[in-house]
Protein backbone atom coordinates (compact mmCIF):
# COMPACT_ATOMS: atom_id res chain seq x y z
CA UNK A 1 0.00 0.00 0.00
CA UNK A 2 1.26 3.17 -0.88
CA UNK A 3 0.80 6.09 1.57
CA UNK A 4 0.49 9.43 -0.41
CA UNK A 5 2.60 12.33 1.60
CA UNK A 6 1.59 16.06 1.01
CA UNK A 7 3.32 19.41 1.93
CA UNK A 8 2.41 21.10 4.59
CA UNK A 9 3.22 24.53 4.27
CA UNK A 10 2.53 28.08 5.93
CA UNK A 11 1.79 31.23 4.82
CA UNK A 12 1.79 34.92 6.33
CA UNK A 13 -1.62 36.59 6.12
CA UNK A 14 -3.60 39.34 7.95
CA UNK A 15 -5.62 36.47 9.63
CA UNK A 16 -1.89 34.91 11.09
CA UNK A 17 -0.15 31.83 9.39
CA UNK A 18 -2.29 29.86 7.25
CA UNK A 19 -1.90 26.44 7.15
CA UNK A 20 -1.81 25.04 3.43
CA UNK A 21 -1.75 21.18 2.45
CA UNK A 22 -0.66 20.85 -0.82
CA UNK A 23 -0.33 18.42 -3.83
CA UNK A 24 2.34 19.41 -5.66
CA UNK A 25 0.94 22.63 -6.48
CA UNK A 26 -2.51 21.60 -6.09
CA UNK A 27 -3.69 22.87 -3.22
CA UNK A 28 -5.60 20.08 -0.79
CA UNK A 29 -6.27 22.38 2.10
CA UNK A 30 -6.48 25.48 3.83
CA UNK A 31 -7.08 26.39 7.16
CA UNK A 32 -6.25 29.24 10.32
CA UNK A 33 -4.02 29.01 13.05
CA UNK A 34 -5.51 26.95 16.07
CA UNK A 35 -7.60 24.83 13.75
CA UNK A 36 -5.07 22.47 12.37
CA UNK A 37 -6.70 19.55 14.37
CA UNK A 38 -9.81 20.27 12.10
CA UNK A 39 -7.65 20.14 9.34
CA UNK A 40 -6.01 17.06 9.69
CA UNK A 41 -9.56 15.45 10.86
CA UNK A 42 -11.20 16.62 7.57
CA UNK A 43 -7.63 15.46 5.34
CA UNK A 44 -7.89 11.88 7.06
CA UNK A 45 -11.48 11.78 5.98
CA UNK A 46 -10.09 12.14 2.27
CA UNK A 47 -6.87 10.78 2.20
CA UNK A 48 -6.93 8.01 5.04
CA UNK A 49 -2.88 7.28 6.39
CA UNK A 50 -1.39 10.32 3.96
CA UNK A 51 1.28 11.90 6.06
CA UNK A 52 2.26 15.75 6.04
CA UNK A 53 5.82 16.44 4.74
CA UNK A 54 7.04 20.23 5.99
CA UNK A 55 7.74 22.74 3.02
CA UNK A 56 7.21 26.07 1.12
CA UNK A 57 4.29 26.88 -0.40
CA UNK A 58 4.74 26.70 -4.39
CA UNK A 59 5.49 30.60 -5.87
CA UNK A 60 2.15 30.61 -7.75
CA UNK A 61 -0.05 30.03 -4.32
CA UNK A 62 2.41 31.65 -2.05
CA UNK A 63 1.56 34.35 -4.93
CA UNK A 64 -2.34 34.19 -5.60
CA UNK A 65 -2.71 34.44 -1.89
CA UNK A 66 -0.67 37.77 -1.10
CA UNK A 67 -2.36 39.03 -4.39
CA UNK A 68 -5.35 38.34 -2.52
CA UNK A 69 -4.75 39.61 0.36
CA UNK A 70 -3.47 43.16 -1.68
CA UNK A 71 -7.19 43.19 -2.88
CA UNK A 72 -6.90 41.37 -6.32
CA UNK A 73 -10.67 39.87 -6.31
CA UNK A 74 -9.25 37.60 -9.27
CA UNK A 75 -6.02 36.44 -7.59
CA UNK A 76 -7.23 33.29 -6.15
CA UNK A 77 -9.47 31.98 -9.20
CA UNK A 78 -6.90 29.91 -11.08
CA UNK A 79 -5.43 28.37 -8.38
CA UNK A 80 -5.33 24.17 -8.39
CA UNK A 81 -7.36 22.91 -6.42
CA UNK A 82 -7.55 19.05 -5.47
CA UNK A 83 -10.99 19.00 -3.21
CA UNK A 84 -11.87 14.81 -3.24
CA UNK A 85 -15.46 15.25 -1.43
CA UNK A 86 -18.52 13.69 -2.96
CA UNK A 87 -20.47 14.79 -6.14
CA UNK A 88 -23.02 16.60 -3.79
CA UNK A 89 -20.28 18.47 -2.42
CA UNK A 90 -18.04 19.06 -5.24
CA UNK A 91 -21.41 20.89 -6.45
CA UNK A 92 -21.48 23.19 -3.58
CA UNK A 93 -17.70 24.31 -3.80
CA UNK A 94 -18.21 24.90 -7.12
CA UNK A 95 -21.12 27.10 -6.77
CA UNK A 96 -19.12 28.53 -3.67
CA UNK A 97 -16.29 29.36 -5.97
CA UNK A 98 -18.73 31.23 -8.49
CA UNK A 99 -19.75 33.90 -5.96
CA UNK A 100 -18.11 37.30 -6.92
CA UNK A 101 -16.12 39.18 -4.79
CA UNK A 102 -17.80 41.64 -2.44
CA UNK A 103 -20.73 39.54 -2.75
CA UNK A 104 -22.85 37.02 -0.62
CA UNK A 105 -25.69 34.68 -1.18
CA UNK A 106 -27.81 32.81 1.55
CA UNK A 107 -27.70 29.38 2.17
CA UNK A 108 -30.82 28.92 0.39
CA UNK A 109 -29.88 30.92 -2.48
CA UNK A 110 -26.29 28.53 -2.29
CA UNK A 111 -28.96 25.58 -2.51
CA UNK A 112 -30.95 27.12 -5.21
CA UNK A 113 -27.87 27.85 -7.64
CA UNK A 114 -26.94 23.90 -7.75
CA UNK A 115 -30.62 22.76 -8.57
CA UNK A 116 -30.92 22.20 -5.24
CA UNK A 117 -34.09 24.42 -3.49
CA UNK A 118 -34.66 21.73 -0.57
CA UNK A 119 -30.99 20.87 0.23
CA UNK A 120 -30.25 24.07 2.52
CA UNK A 121 -29.29 21.95 5.44
CA UNK A 122 -27.61 19.57 3.18
CA UNK A 123 -25.52 22.93 1.76
CA UNK A 124 -24.45 24.00 4.93
CA UNK A 125 -22.91 21.11 5.46
CA UNK A 126 -21.08 20.63 2.48
CA UNK A 127 -20.22 24.56 3.72
CA UNK A 128 -18.73 23.95 6.77
CA UNK A 129 -16.69 20.72 5.26
CA UNK A 130 -14.49 22.84 2.88
CA UNK A 131 -11.50 22.06 2.70
CA UNK A 132 -10.18 25.03 1.99
CA UNK A 133 -11.14 28.25 3.28
CA UNK A 134 -10.76 31.75 1.39
CA UNK A 135 -9.55 29.60 -2.08
CA UNK A 136 -13.58 28.02 -1.90
CA UNK A 137 -15.31 31.24 -0.43
CA UNK A 138 -17.68 29.91 2.16
CA UNK A 139 -17.29 32.74 3.72
CA UNK A 140 -19.42 34.45 1.32
CA UNK A 141 -22.77 32.43 2.40
CA UNK A 142 -24.70 33.68 5.07
CA UNK A 143 -28.13 33.62 6.87
CA UNK A 144 -31.34 34.50 5.20
CA UNK A 145 -31.66 38.13 7.14
CA UNK A 146 -27.63 38.78 6.82
CA UNK A 147 -26.85 37.18 9.86
CA UNK A 148 -23.14 35.81 9.67
CA UNK A 149 -24.05 32.23 10.65
CA UNK A 150 -21.64 29.53 11.42
CA UNK A 151 -17.94 29.93 10.22
CA UNK A 152 -15.43 27.15 10.69
CA UNK A 153 -12.84 29.73 10.56
CA UNK A 154 -14.25 31.82 13.54
CA UNK A 155 -16.82 34.83 12.84
CA UNK A 156 -14.45 36.81 13.67
CA UNK A 157 -12.69 35.92 10.60
CA UNK A 158 -15.95 35.75 8.29
CA UNK A 159 -16.51 39.16 9.00
CA UNK A 160 -12.70 40.16 8.38
CA UNK A 161 -13.28 38.74 5.19
CA UNK A 162 -16.35 40.06 3.88
CA UNK A 163 -15.09 43.93 4.82
CA UNK A 164 -11.79 42.65 2.91
CA UNK A 165 -13.70 42.16 0.01
CA UNK A 166 -15.94 44.57 0.35
CA UNK A 167 -19.22 42.92 1.08
CA UNK A 168 -20.20 44.71 4.71
CA UNK A 169 -22.25 47.09 2.93
CA UNK A 170 -24.58 44.43 2.07
CA UNK A 171 -25.39 43.36 5.57
CA UNK A 172 -27.89 44.58 8.23
CA UNK A 173 -25.89 47.02 11.15
CA UNK A 174 -27.39 45.30 13.62
CA UNK A 175 -25.46 42.82 16.67
CA UNK A 176 -26.13 39.43 18.20
CA UNK A 177 -29.21 38.50 18.51
CA UNK A 178 -29.27 35.78 21.27
CA UNK A 179 -29.48 33.38 19.19
CA UNK A 180 -25.38 32.50 18.35
CA UNK A 181 -25.75 34.87 15.15
CA UNK A 182 -24.12 38.18 14.78
CA UNK A 183 -24.26 41.00 12.20
CA UNK A 184 -21.28 43.04 10.54
CA UNK A 185 -22.42 46.29 11.00
CA UNK A 186 -21.20 48.33 8.21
Amino acid sequence: MTVQTFTHARFASPLGDLHLVLDGAALVALDYPGYEPRMLRLLARRFAGARLAEGAAPAAVADALARYFAGDGGALGGLDLRLGGTPFQRSVWQALREIPWGETMSYGGLAASIGRPAAVRAVGLANGANPVAIVVPCHRVIGAKGALTGYAGGLERKAWLLRHEGAAAQLPAVSADGAGETTLAA
